[in-house]
């Protein structure tokens, strides 16, 4: 066996349904469109969403909510994680360029410190915001906060 001699297993391939092609094909005349209207003719495109006349979905469903512009979104990251962080590279100081090079961060996202979990090592932590129970957790662990 080698690669020239592959071909697809018996009946898992079909031929391409050659539409058009006179009386003899089978598939002449009207070249499966049936007979007159939109749907025959060339150039035929019907609007998405539109359901025969029916009153389309997008215009029963009303509208809600909004979008604010001014959302500032964040990456949350947990103190119990900057604490694995700092046992496992023996760090003192925490900032973004420690967590994108640890994979918890990409370069465009803002970073906030959330207070989940317990932290024990005395770290100088740069976030861009701290939850009250962030601050809390690192300073009674010895530590300080700097808000970039």
């Amino acid at each position: 066996m080698n690669l020239s001699s592959l071909k697809p297993a018996y009946g898992s391939t079909h031929h391409e349904k050659r539409i058009g092609r006179g009386q003899g094909s089978g598939k002449g005349g009207t070249s499966t469109r049936g007979h007159k209207g939109a749907k025959s003719r060339s150039g035929y495109h019907m609007k998405i969403g539109f359901e025969g006349g029916q009153m389309p979905l997008q215009r029963r469903v009303p509208k809600f909510g909004f979008k604010n512009i001014n959302r500032v979104a964040y990456k949350a990251i947990n103190v119990s994680m900057l604490q694995d962080l700092a046992e496992r590279d023996n760090l003192t100081m925490i900032d973004r360029d420690i967590l994108i090079e640890a994979g918890l961060l990409s370069k465009n996202e803002l970073l906030k410190i959330l207070g989940d979990g317990a932290i024990s090592a005395k770290l100088e932590v740069k976030a861009n915001a701290f939850s009250k129970r962030a601050v809390e957790a690192i300073q009674a662990a010895g530590g300080s906060v700097v808000v970039l």
